[in-house]
Protein backbone atom coordinates (compact mmCIF):
# COMPACT_ATOMS: atom_id res chain seq x y z
CA UNK A 1 0.00 0.00 0.00
CA UNK A 2 1.05 3.36 -0.63
CA UNK A 3 1.25 6.48 1.70
CA UNK A 4 -2.29 7.84 1.72
CA UNK A 5 -1.60 11.68 2.55
CA UNK A 6 -5.40 12.20 2.38
CA UNK A 7 -6.95 9.94 4.61
CA UNK A 8 -4.35 10.39 7.22
CA UNK A 9 -5.24 14.43 6.68
CA UNK A 10 -8.84 13.43 7.13
CA UNK A 11 -8.13 11.42 10.39
CA UNK A 12 -6.35 14.42 11.62
CA UNK A 13 -8.82 16.54 10.91
CA UNK A 14 -11.46 14.23 12.74
CA UNK A 15 -9.37 13.62 16.10
CA UNK A 16 -9.20 17.54 16.30
CA UNK A 17 -12.48 18.40 15.60
CA UNK A 18 -13.32 15.70 17.77
CA UNK A 19 -11.30 17.57 20.55
CA UNK A 20 -12.17 20.67 20.04
CA UNK A 21 -16.04 20.13 19.96
CA UNK A 22 -15.36 18.04 23.28
CA UNK A 23 -13.80 21.62 24.83
CA UNK A 24 -16.24 24.07 23.71
CA UNK A 25 -19.19 21.78 25.02
CA UNK A 26 -17.61 20.23 28.52
CA UNK A 27 -14.43 22.69 29.49
CA UNK A 28 -15.53 26.10 28.04
CA UNK A 29 -19.01 26.39 30.01
CA UNK A 30 -16.67 25.46 33.07
CA UNK A 31 -13.54 27.95 31.99
CA UNK A 32 -16.65 30.75 31.87
CA UNK A 33 -17.94 30.14 35.09
CA UNK A 34 -14.68 30.32 36.65
CA UNK A 35 -13.93 34.10 35.25
CA UNK A 36 -17.28 35.15 35.94
CA UNK A 37 -16.40 34.72 39.52
CA UNK A 38 -13.18 36.29 39.32
CA UNK A 39 -12.50 40.16 39.80
CA UNK A 40 -11.83 42.29 36.72
CA UNK A 41 -8.06 42.97 37.68
CA UNK A 42 -7.62 39.01 38.12
CA UNK A 43 -9.24 38.11 34.68
CA UNK A 44 -6.69 41.15 32.92
CA UNK A 45 -3.75 39.63 34.66
CA UNK A 46 -4.42 36.54 33.05
CA UNK A 47 -2.88 35.26 29.79
CA UNK A 48 -4.99 33.73 26.77
CA UNK A 49 -2.90 30.76 28.19
CA UNK A 50 -3.76 30.58 31.58
CA UNK A 51 -7.25 31.18 30.61
CA UNK A 52 -7.13 27.92 28.23
CA UNK A 53 -6.04 26.51 31.43
CA UNK A 54 -8.98 27.16 33.56
CA UNK A 55 -11.24 24.67 34.76
CA UNK A 56 -8.68 21.88 34.84
CA UNK A 57 -8.98 21.56 31.70
CA UNK A 58 -6.47 18.66 30.62
CA UNK A 59 -3.55 19.64 28.36
CA UNK A 60 -3.78 16.75 26.12
CA UNK A 61 -7.23 18.20 25.12
CA UNK A 62 -6.09 21.63 24.76
CA UNK A 63 -2.64 20.66 22.91
CA UNK A 64 -5.12 18.57 20.32
CA UNK A 65 -7.25 21.07 19.59
CA UNK A 66 -5.00 23.67 18.86
CA UNK A 67 -4.36 22.67 15.79
CA UNK A 68 -7.63 22.14 14.52
CA UNK A 69 -8.29 25.82 12.72
CA UNK A 70 -5.10 25.11 10.82
CA UNK A 71 -5.83 21.53 9.81
CA UNK A 72 -9.01 22.09 9.15
CA UNK A 73 -8.24 25.14 6.44
CA UNK A 74 -5.74 22.64 4.71
CA UNK A 75 -8.15 20.14 4.46
CA UNK A 76 -10.68 22.08 2.90
CA UNK A 77 -8.85 23.93 0.07
CA UNK A 78 -7.11 20.12 -0.82
CA UNK A 79 -10.40 18.66 -0.82
CA UNK A 80 -12.16 21.17 -2.58
CA UNK A 81 -10.31 23.82 -4.06
CA UNK A 82 -6.96 22.73 -5.28
CA UNK A 83 -4.46 19.86 -4.14
CA UNK A 84 -0.94 19.55 -4.55
CA UNK A 85 1.27 16.42 -6.14
CA UNK A 86 4.85 16.52 -6.88
CA UNK A 87 5.60 14.46 -10.04
CA UNK A 88 7.84 11.35 -8.90
CA UNK A 89 8.53 9.45 -12.33
CA UNK A 90 9.15 10.14 -15.83
CA UNK A 91 6.30 8.73 -17.70
CA UNK A 92 4.94 12.29 -18.25
CA UNK A 93 7.89 14.02 -20.27
CA UNK A 94 8.32 16.73 -21.77
CA UNK A 95 5.18 17.57 -20.80
CA UNK A 96 5.92 17.26 -17.07
CA UNK A 97 9.23 16.69 -14.94
CA UNK A 98 10.64 14.27 -12.25
CA UNK A 99 10.08 16.64 -9.61
CA UNK A 100 7.72 19.08 -10.65
CA UNK A 101 5.48 20.13 -8.05
CA UNK A 102 1.80 20.75 -9.74
CA UNK A 103 -1.68 22.07 -8.82
CA UNK A 104 -4.87 20.20 -9.32
CA UNK A 105 -8.07 21.45 -9.54
CA UNK A 106 -10.64 20.31 -7.50
CA UNK A 107 -13.80 22.06 -8.87
CA UNK A 108 -13.27 20.21 -12.33
CA UNK A 109 -15.11 16.69 -12.61
CA UNK A 110 -17.23 17.44 -9.71
CA UNK A 111 -17.12 18.73 -6.14
CA UNK A 112 -16.32 15.21 -4.41
CA UNK A 113 -16.10 13.84 -0.85
CA UNK A 114 -12.97 13.80 0.96
CA UNK A 115 -11.24 9.81 0.72
CA UNK A 116 -14.25 8.13 -0.53
CA UNK A 117 -14.55 10.31 -3.85
CA UNK A 118 -17.64 10.35 -4.04
CA UNK A 119 -19.33 12.99 -6.08
CA UNK A 120 -20.98 15.64 -4.66
CA UNK A 121 -21.83 17.82 -7.14
CA UNK A 122 -21.26 17.53 -10.90
CA UNK A 123 -19.35 20.58 -13.06
CA UNK A 124 -17.75 19.82 -15.92
CA UNK A 125 -17.01 16.46 -17.78
CA UNK A 126 -13.83 14.88 -18.13
CA UNK A 127 -12.18 16.37 -21.94
CA UNK A 128 -9.71 14.57 -23.92
CA UNK A 129 -6.25 16.07 -24.26
CA UNK A 130 -6.72 17.17 -20.38
CA UNK A 131 -3.35 16.01 -18.05
CA UNK A 132 -5.70 14.13 -15.44
CA UNK A 133 -4.71 12.65 -11.67
CA UNK A 134 -6.41 9.62 -10.84
CA UNK A 135 -6.81 7.16 -8.23
CA UNK A 136 -4.80 4.59 -9.42
CA UNK A 137 -7.24 1.64 -10.31
CA UNK A 138 -5.15 -1.48 -8.51
CA UNK A 139 -4.33 0.10 -5.49
CA UNK A 140 -6.73 3.68 -5.02
CA UNK A 141 -3.59 4.98 -2.04
CA UNK A 142 -2.11 6.03 -4.80
CA UNK A 143 -2.42 8.94 -7.33
CA UNK A 144 -0.93 8.67 -11.20
CA UNK A 145 -1.15 11.51 -13.41
CA UNK A 146 -1.70 10.95 -17.46
CA UNK A 147 -2.81 12.66 -20.54
CA UNK A 148 -6.67 11.45 -21.02
CA UNK A 149 -7.22 9.60 -24.60
CA UNK A 150 -9.95 8.30 -24.75
CA UNK A 151 -13.61 8.53 -23.47
CA UNK A 152 -16.21 6.06 -22.76
CA UNK A 153 -17.08 4.76 -26.03
CA UNK A 154 -14.19 5.24 -28.03
CA UNK A 155 -12.07 2.60 -30.08
CA UNK A 156 -8.51 2.88 -29.17
CA UNK A 157 -5.90 1.33 -31.20
CA UNK A 158 -2.23 1.59 -30.72
CA UNK A 159 0.53 0.01 -33.15
CA UNK A 160 3.85 0.92 -34.23
CA UNK A 161 3.89 3.95 -32.35
CA UNK A 162 0.46 5.58 -34.16
CA UNK A 163 -2.22 6.37 -31.99
CA UNK A 164 -5.55 5.71 -33.15
CA UNK A 165 -9.33 6.94 -32.38
CA UNK A 166 -12.08 6.01 -33.30
CA UNK A 167 -10.45 5.40 -37.02
CA UNK A 168 -9.07 8.57 -36.90
CA UNK A 169 -4.85 8.54 -36.70
CA UNK A 170 -4.25 11.11 -33.92
CA UNK A 171 -1.79 13.73 -36.03
CA UNK A 172 2.02 14.14 -34.52
CA UNK A 173 4.55 16.41 -36.05
CA UNK A 174 8.34 15.44 -35.94
CA UNK A 175 10.34 18.24 -33.82
CA UNK A 176 13.79 16.92 -32.97
CA UNK A 177 15.64 13.99 -32.20
CA UNK A 178 16.94 14.01 -28.83
CA UNK A 179 20.44 12.06 -27.61
CA UNK A 180 20.85 10.67 -24.76
CA UNK A 181 21.96 13.16 -22.30
CA UNK A 182 18.85 15.05 -22.96
CA UNK A 183 16.72 12.47 -21.83
CA UNK A 184 16.02 11.04 -18.17
CA UNK A 185 15.35 7.73 -19.79
CA UNK A 186 18.74 7.06 -20.96
CA UNK A 187 17.91 6.18 -24.05
CA UNK A 188 17.78 8.48 -27.43
CA UNK A 189 13.98 9.92 -28.26
CA UNK A 190 12.20 11.52 -30.84
CA UNK A 191 9.86 14.45 -29.95
CA UNK A 192 6.53 14.75 -31.39
CA UNK A 193 4.18 17.94 -31.30
CA UNK A 194 0.55 15.89 -31.00
CA UNK A 195 -3.05 17.63 -31.76
CA UNK A 196 -5.02 15.21 -29.03
CA UNK A 197 -8.90 16.34 -29.75
CA UNK A 198 -7.17 20.29 -30.40
CA UNK A 199 -5.21 20.11 -27.42
CA UNK A 200 -1.65 20.43 -28.68
CA UNK A 201 1.94 18.83 -26.17
CA UNK A 202 4.78 17.55 -26.94
CA UNK A 203 5.13 13.97 -26.84
CA UNK A 204 8.42 11.37 -26.48
CA UNK A 205 8.64 8.30 -28.72
CA UNK A 206 11.41 5.81 -28.45
CA UNK A 207 14.07 4.39 -30.72
CA UNK A 208 13.07 0.87 -29.71
CA UNK A 209 10.00 -1.21 -30.51
CA UNK A 210 6.46 -0.33 -28.94
CA UNK A 211 5.79 -1.87 -26.17
CA UNK A 212 2.33 -3.24 -25.41
CA UNK A 213 0.13 -2.65 -28.41
CA UNK A 214 -3.17 -3.22 -29.20
CA UNK A 215 -6.71 -2.31 -29.16
CA UNK A 216 -9.24 -1.21 -26.78
CA UNK A 217 -13.28 -0.25 -26.62
CA UNK A 218 -13.60 2.22 -23.56
CA UNK A 219 -16.47 0.86 -21.09
CA UNK A 220 -19.36 3.48 -20.15
CA UNK A 221 -18.18 5.17 -17.01
CA UNK A 222 -14.79 4.71 -17.78
CA UNK A 223 -11.33 6.49 -19.21
CA UNK A 224 -8.46 5.41 -21.29
CA UNK A 225 -4.87 6.93 -19.77
CA UNK A 226 -1.66 7.20 -21.67
CA UNK A 227 2.00 9.46 -20.43
CA UNK A 228 3.36 11.76 -22.78
CA UNK A 229 6.47 9.72 -22.71
CA UNK A 230 4.95 6.83 -24.41
CA UNK A 231 6.86 3.88 -24.50
CA UNK A 232 8.16 4.87 -20.77
CA UNK A 233 4.62 5.07 -19.18
CA UNK A 234 2.50 2.42 -17.10
CA UNK A 235 -0.94 2.94 -18.11
CA UNK A 236 -3.95 2.27 -19.81
CA UNK A 237 -2.29 -0.20 -22.05
CA UNK A 238 -1.27 -2.21 -18.89
CA UNK A 239 -3.55 -2.54 -16.48
CA UNK A 240 -6.78 -1.32 -17.95
CA UNK A 241 -9.46 2.08 -17.57
CA UNK A 242 -9.45 4.23 -15.33
CA UNK A 243 -13.23 4.48 -13.74
CA UNK A 244 -15.19 7.95 -13.48
CA UNK A 245 -15.15 8.03 -9.59
CA UNK A 246 -11.74 7.41 -9.31
CA UNK A 247 -11.16 10.79 -11.12
CA UNK A 248 -9.57 13.54 -8.89
CA UNK A 249 -9.16 16.53 -11.10
CA UNK A 250 -7.23 18.45 -13.91
CA UNK A 251 -3.71 19.18 -13.22
CA UNK A 252 -3.14 22.73 -14.45
CA UNK A 253 -0.34 24.38 -12.77
CA UNK A 254 3.59 23.87 -12.14
CA UNK A 255 4.68 26.05 -9.43
CA UNK A 256 8.24 24.58 -8.41
CA UNK A 257 10.63 22.07 -9.05
CA UNK A 258 12.85 20.38 -6.53
CA UNK A 259 14.20 16.88 -7.95
CA UNK A 260 16.17 16.09 -5.49
CA UNK A 261 16.00 16.77 -1.80
CA UNK A 262 19.84 17.74 -1.30
CA UNK A 263 19.46 20.33 -4.77
CA UNK A 264 17.73 23.78 -4.37
CA UNK A 265 13.84 24.22 -5.40
CA UNK A 266 13.36 26.00 -8.67
CA UNK A 267 10.50 28.02 -10.70
CA UNK A 268 12.44 26.97 -13.72
CA UNK A 269 8.97 24.82 -14.91
CA UNK A 270 6.32 27.11 -13.99
CA UNK A 271 3.63 27.82 -15.84
CA UNK A 272 0.25 26.27 -17.05
CA UNK A 273 0.28 22.72 -18.28
CA UNK A 274 -0.79 22.12 -21.88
Amino acid sequence: MGFDFELILAAAFLITGAAWLYDRLVYAPKRKQVLSNMSDDAKQSLSKDAKERLADTPKLVLEIKSYFLIIAVIFGLRSFVVEPFQIPSGSMLPTLQIGDFILVNKFDYGIRLPVTNTTLIKTTEPKRGDVVVFKYPLDPSLNYIKRLVGLPGDKISYHDKILTINGEQVSKDFVADLPISLNPNREPVTLYQENLGGVEHAIYNSNRNTPHEGDWVVPEGHYFVMGDNRDNSADSRFWGFVPEENMKGQAFYVWLHWDKFFSLPSFKNNGLIE
